[in-house]
């Protein structure tokens, strides 16, 4: 996202871009992991509670690579929240585990469409010419497009994204073991994906659905 307004060469566009971004890429990466702490404290885990991990300070969450591709591709992570299964209230720890993976893209996508709503309602509900409003309404696509990107690419199986632990709870061990082994080759062809676009396409096949349900949420409304 940023990288293509860099790539433009319009200075004006990519400082505008920059300021809007910034925000929203660290709304997307706090909201994700405190999802991940607040569902496994929920199961009885308060791993990530004792490290400080159930906070809104960005500063807690952040991964700097992870940052710094979530600001110029549109994805990214964060730093895993610490979790210790042996703590979940539940017999079936696999499942606990996948629940916690699970609520980190699950509220990404709850973000997104949430910030499409509003986005919508400033656009047809407020005058577009009064700058402020239509700077806010940017900034709140971007918070959907953006947690869209991490939702999608964290469901990758891919270690340590989240996609994996998903996974992991529903394959035999004899199929993680080999699953393991092929890590390399998964990431191998996980990066052949994100250079031809490929990637691109799920995004976007995923951001048009969310963004349909937010104008069917918004349509009784006008």
């Amino acid at each position: 996202m940023l990288l293509r307004s860099l790539l433009s060469g319009d200075l004006r566009e990519f400082v505008i871009t920059l300021c809007l971004v910034l925000p929203a890429v660290v709304i997307c990466l706090t909201i994700h992991e405190c999802a991940h702490g607040l569902t496994a404290r929920a199961l009885g885990d308060r791993t990530a509670e004792r490290a400080g991990r159930l906070t809104l300070d960005p500063m807690a969450h952040i991964d700097p690579f992870g940052f710094l591709c979530m600001m110029l591709l549109g994805f990214g992570w964060a730093r895993p929240v610490p979790v210790n299964v042996s703590g979940f209230r539940i017999k079936n720890r696999k499942l606990g585990m996948a629940l916690v993976a699970l609520a980190g893209p699950v509220s990404n996508l709850l973000l997104a469409l949430v910030s499409y709503i509003v986005a919508l309602l400033l656009t047809y509900k407020v005058n577009s010419d009064i700058m402020f409003l239509e700077t806010l309404r940017m900034f709140f696509t971007y918070i959907g497009i953006l947690s869209v990107g991490l939702g999608v690419f964290n469901l990758i199986p891919v270690h340590p994204l989240d996609g994996s632990r998903v996974l992991n709870a529903f394959l035999p061990y004899r199929l993680q073991v080999k699953m393991e082994r092929y890590q390399s080759v998964i990431l191998l062809a996980l990066i052949v994906i994100l250079y031809f676009g490929l990637f691109d396409l799920v995004i976007e096949g995923v951001d048009n659905w969310v963004l349909d349900l937010a104008i069917r949420v918004v349509r009784p409304l006008l």
